[in-house]
């Protein structure tokens, strides 16, 4: 296995309403400092993806993800490349995060959650249960900027298609516009790609819950999300956070 590209960590979330991103809250998590996103760390992994497979990925990819441990900000991010069987790849970040990658030639399902809205909830076990359909968020695409992508451009090549990172940020989106959180942490995701987004396009985030469970000490919830720019599907994403991490 050889490292395909290094990369210097950017904490990209300092700003964040989601304070596990900063140091001193943190720190009462047992961390040593802010955690960089899940989604800027699978930004790196996902950049090394299509360095392997081309921008065909972003037509038609697949990806698990699961995150182990956090990156820090200014932590060198070595990202390395192997091949799996049946046309499958395996990045990983160190040892903090994995995915395996590959271009999918299934048909995506076309049922996905409705349009909704309501108001934001505070995170409970009772407003966090499987079957609640989430409030949809919309959303411009301005790209110019890196965002959750930095150091890496927010977009790819001349087309300017939207990062991975920022597809996958509209899951983060959407569970922090459907409820009022304390510290939360991403942990694994499932994308299965349909088209790239281009900058400008006007996206949506439609979501369900499709369960809630804890496990030691930890609570966690899985989204159903789906991204669609004027009814074409961008992304189907099966998303997992821990809403209320444990305490040291």
């Amino acid at each position: 296995m050889s490292p395909s590209f290094r990369v210097r960590a950017v904490n990209t979330a300092l700003d964040s309403e989601n304070r596990i991103h900063n140091d001193h809250v943190a720190a009462e998590y047992g961390f040593r400092g802010g955690l960089v996103p899940g989604v800027t760390v699978y930004g790196y992994l996902t950049s090394a993806v299509i360095g392997r497979l081309g921008q065909e990925w972003l037509h038609r990819g697949a990806i698990d993800v699961r995150f182990f441990e956090p990156y820090y900000e200014g932590e060198e991010v070595a990202v390395s490349i192997a091949d799996l069987p049946e046309g499958r790849i395996k990045a990983e970040a160190g040892s903090r995060a994995s995915a395996t990658a590959w271009i999918d030639n299934s048909e995506l399902m076309l049922e996905y959650p409705p349009e909704y809205s309501h108001t934001r909830q505070t995170a409970s076990r009772e407003t966090i249960r499987p079957g609640m359909i989430l409030s949809t968020v919309e959303k411009t695409l301005e790209l110019s900027q890196p965002g959750v992508s930095a150091p890496l451009d927010g977009f790819i090549g001349p087309e300017r298609f939207a990062h991975p990172s920022v597809i996958l940020n509209l899951a983060n989106e959407l569970l922090m516009q459907n409820y009022s959180l304390g510290p939360w942490i991403h942990s694994s995701s499932e994308v299965r790609n349909s088209s790239p987004a281009h900058d400008g396009e006007r996206l949506q985030a439609r979501g369900k819950i499709l369960d809630a469970y804890e496990r030691k000490g930890h609570e966690l919830v899985v989204l159903d999300v789906t991204i669609l720019s004027a009814g074409r599907l961008i992304s189907r994403i099966r998303h997992t956070a821990i809403w209320q991490p444990r305490k040291i």
